[in-house]
């Protein structure tokens, strides 16, 4: 059976003629930002790529394909489209047997664009280990992705929502190098520092294009993950950030919410409990992020 996997013709092009191209995902545009503002910030990723010499390629799932380089009125027709699924790996397959549209997390973009041949995908933050975990068993599928395919994912860390400790020991478990750049500590997502340490620092897009194309020449199957943190004036304020997080957490463990829609819910009432201040830091953070990963593929393609 064919992979179903449609690129764009432009797409198609930069990555025939070895071009650099960065990935993006789509769950920001129909579950981490409200509408319309999650379009809006896909177009201004986009252009930010474009400005800095690569080509995007967004990610979506629409009519039982998935679309790498996803037009204006595909993306415009994938947030407005009632009932889009959340896709990561496990039902993936499954929202492709039936059609429906798809927004790609973290996991799912990251096979798509190994599959089309692109090595350089940029995200907001990705998941990891829930707080809780021990008891509930929440781990998101972002950490087996990166543990089994290996293309370079520049983030602002993982999500603040998360166990943070638990999920970089995690990624050293699974043998996923972590690399810090312009930091030697992992970012907090909202905020630029965890305390927590990571594999190596690289301080320009070309030491850090010769560390993720080493580390793809080991062969040993795994991503890399690049924690690139906000920048210092675009961080969300420690007390506002410290009481918006325990405020929602709080309100999740109400409602009892579990599995997929544990993000989506702890994102929204940061938003509410931040005074909407937290969704211009999330824009901030994304990006910086695409800009980075633009300068990635830019170093990857002429080095």
């Amino acid at each position: 059976m064919r992979f179903p996997l449609s690129i764009s013709e432009t797409v198609e092009r930069a990555i025939a003629a070895r071009a650099p191209v960065v990935a993006l995902e789509t769950t920001l545009v129909t579950h981490g930002l409200p509408h319309p503002e999650g379009i809006r910030v896909a177009s201004e990723l986009e252009d930010a790529i474009r400005q800095r010499g690569a080509v995007p390629a967004t990610i979506g799932v629409l009519d039982g394909t998935i679309r790498v380089g996803l037009s204006s009125s595909e993306l415009e027709r994938l947030a407005t489209s009632s009932g889009v699924a959340k896709v990561n790996l496990s039902n993936l397959a499954f929202q492709l047997a039936r059609g429906g549209p798809g927004s790609t997390t973290v996991a799912a973009t990251m096979l798509a664009a190994y599959r089309a041949g692109i090595r350089v995908f940029a995200t907001g933050g990705i998941g990891g280990v829930h707080r809780g975990a021990a008891d509930t068993g929440d781990v998101s599928a972002d950490l087996a992705a990166l543990a089994r395919i290996p293309i370079a994912v520049i983030c602002a860390g993982a999500k603040a929502i998360l166990d943070l400790p638990k999920t970089v020991e995690m990624l050293e478990t699974l043998g996923v190098p972590v690399l810090g750049y312009r930091t030697d500590e992992f970012p907090a997502f909202y905020r630029r520092a965890s305390g927590l340490g990571v594999d190596g620092r690289c301080d320009d897009a070309a030491s850090l294009a010769a560390a993720v194309r080493m580390h793809l020449a080991l062969e040993t199957g795994t991503g890399v993950l690049v924690g690139n943190p906000i920048p210092i004036e675009q961080e969300l304020p420690a007390q506002t950030y410290d009481r918006a997080l325990t405020g929602a957490m709080a309100d999740a463990e109400r409602t009892g919410i579990r599995g997929r829609g544990v993000t989506p819910f702890l994102l929204d009432r940061m938003r509410v409990l931040t005074g909407g201040e937290s969704v211009e830091v999330n824009r901030a953070l994304l990006l910086n992020n695409a800009r980075l990963a633009a300068d990635l593929a830019v170093a990857l393609a002429t080095s």
